[in-house]
Parts: structure tokens; C-alpha cells; sequence
């Protein structure tokens, strides 16, 4: 609804509501450019401060995602005046702890009381004005890529249902405590790469609508081809789905009206398992990114170099909306 109001455009203003992003970018002048998110949400694990590390991971990661470069932080908290505030110390200790091991400084910050816990950071960081990385440069030819494999929803659904073995759980958090920084680093060393977001609760499905839409593309993504974290096709097929999988298949596969087909569609050979992970809300996900094929080997040889997986899982072409095939 923000967008429309007209207010927000400022000269300075390169990235804002008219063209709403995973940041905000504010030119400073011809080579520097504050970039700014904020984020935060509840406990999706039981410990607090791996909690507060992931979350802290989380809001970095959109500041990663535009091509920037994050060096401070405010701290956002809500917590119940019923439980032992060592319990919220634990959570700032551990997002603290991530952003100093990517040079942040969380410099402040501000607490509520709340029935339920919540916490993350409002992040600044800094971008050449010309590297700025938007979810819409993409070009038909293009290739799509994700750094990060993907099920951190159906895994902490089924760690609040008690459910979820430990390897798996395991797995799942080291995947979401892992920050953004080194993908995006080896990002920055290929100058053609154009397009580039994070998937987290609008699914990877989601997400690549959003790149589709604002790059007046059609994109194909090749299931076989999509990363999943070890052990989430058994949790997902028992039955373990947020319920933000749900509200972004609506979204996403109902038909838009006025004759517009459905922005997403999933190849019925696929099976419900298929668009249950690729419409799987994400935490701390992977960055999604495009370029022209031409990178590609330039782009593995990046992501080798830094010791960061990449995939390779689909493509662009003209047109419109998001198939899995």
C-alpha cells in the first residue's frame, strides 16, 4: 500500500517503493550508496542464542542480496515480561556474534514487551550506485542460481512438532546460520551477474515470481536440478507444512483474473511434493541470482574459490510467470 504514496520519491531515493526490493538504496554520491533493511520474526529453534544467530543471519542477508556490503546494525526485540531476561541476552549475544563475524557493528537498538519473543536487526550497509544487484536485470538467455539448498520451513515446522531428527535439524541450522557474505563475495568478482535476491518466506518460488514480474521474464526452473536439505522430502510427505506454504501456493497458482494464467505452475508429474518445498517459506536462505550462460564457468570457478556450493537450476526466456518442470 506504502508505494503509492508519493512522498517517498527523493532523487537520492535509487531503490524505494517505486520499485519495492529486498532494500531500500540511497545514493550518497557518484560512488557510494547506503543500502537499508530491516527484519525480525519469532523463535523457529528452541536454543535463544542460535535464535538470535540466525535471525541476525536473516536481516544481513537482504543488504548481501542488493550487492551491498552491511556495516551496522540496530537491534529489534520483543519479549514477555514473564520469562528470565537472561533468555533475551542469550538472543542478542548471538546475533551480536554474527555480525561482528562479518565486520558489523550492532551499535543500538530497541526492546517492547510482547506476549511472544521476536528479534532481528535493522541493517546499513554500503554499494557502488553502479553495482547496485535488483530482482529486475534479468535478461531472456539468462541462467538462475541458488546458493543454498532448500526445506528450512518443513524442518522447523516439524522441529515445533517434535519430530524432526537430529541429523536433520543439525543440518538445517547450519545451513541458516550460514551468512550470505562469501556467496555474495564471489557474486561481486563476476561483473555479469544482474539479477539477484535472498529466498526466505516467499518461498524459492515465490521469489523467482517476484524476479520474473520485475524482469518481464518467464522463468523455468528444473526441479531435479533444485537443492533440498537432507531429509525434508520424508518430513514434507508426513504431513509437516507451514502454513505459509499454503498461503503462498494460493497466491501464487491461483489465476491472477481478467484472462492472466496463474504465476506459478508446477508440472503435474511432479507430484504434491514438489510444489510443497518449492512453495516452502524459507529462513536465512540462499541467495537466487541470473546471468548469461556465457558466466557460468566464471561463476563456478568463483564460488569454488570461496569454498561457497552453487547451483545452477534454470533459465530465462520471453514471457511471463514461473514454471517447475
Amino acid at each position: 500500500m506504502l508505494r503509492h504514496h508519493r512522498a517517498s520519491a527523493h532523487p537520492s531515493l535509487v531503490v524505494g517503493l517505486e520499485s519495492p526490493d529486498d532494500a531500500a538504496v540511497w545514493r550518497l554520491d557518484d560512488k557510494r550508496a547506503l543500502v537499508q533493511t530491516v527484519d525480525f520474526f519469532p523463535p523457529i529453534v528452541d536454543d535463544p542464542r542460535t535464535f538470535g544467530a540466525i535471525a541476525a543471519a536473516n536481516a544481513l542477508s537482504d543488504v548481501y542480496a542488493m550487492g551491498g556490503t552491511p556495516f551496522l546494525a540496530l537491534a529489534i526485540a520483543a519479549f514477555p515480561d514473564d520469562l528470565p531476561i537472561e533468555i533475551l541476552g542469550e538472543i542478542l549475544r548471538g546475533g551480536a556474534e554474527v555480525a561482528a563475524s562479518v565486520g558489523v557493528v550492532v551499535a543500538g537498538g530497541h526492546t517492547v514487551i510482547d506476549a511472544e519473543p521476536k528479534y532481528g536487526l535493522c541493517v546499513t550497509g554500503m554499494v557502488d550506485p553502479a553495482r547496485v544487484l535488483t530482482k529486475g536485470a534479468i535478461r531472456p538467455g539468462d541462467r538462475l542460481f541458488i546458493t543454498k539448498p532448500v526445506g528450512t520451513g518443513v524442518v522447523t515446522t516439524a522441529i515445533k512438532r517434535s519430530v524432526a531428527p537430529d541429523h536433520v535439524v543439525a543440518t538445517a541450522i547450519e545451513t541458516m546460520l550460514e551468512v550470505n557474505a562469501r556467496a555474495a563475495g564471489a557474486i561481486a568478482t563476476v561483473s555479469e551477474v544482474r539479477a539477484c535476491t535472498d529466498v526466505t518466506g516467499y518461498a524459492l518460488a515465490g521469489h523467482a515470481s517476484e524476479m520474473a514480474v520485475a524482469s518481464g521474464v518467464a522463468i523455468s526452473i528444473t526441479w531435479a536440478r533444485v537443492p533440498l536439505l537432507p531429509g525434508v522430502t520424508e518430513l514434507a510427505d508426513a504431513g509437516h507444512v507451514p502454513g505459509g506454504t499454503r498461503r503462498n501456493q494460493e497466491y501464487l497458482m491461483v489465476p491472477e483474473g481478467n484472462g492472466r494464467p496463474a504465476r506459478l505452475t508446477i508440472d503435474a508429474s511432479l507430484g504434491d511434493r514438489a510444489t510443497v518445498l518449492a512453495c516452502d517459506p524459507q529462513t536465512s536462505g540462499g541467495l537466487l541470482f541470473s546471468a548469461p550462460p556465457a558466466a557460468t564457468s566464471r561463476i563456478i570457478d568463483a564460488f569454488a574459490r570461496a569454498g561457497v556450493p552453487v547451483w545452477e537450476i534454470g533459465e530465462a526466456r520471453s514471457g511471463s510467470g514461473v514454471s517447475v518442470v
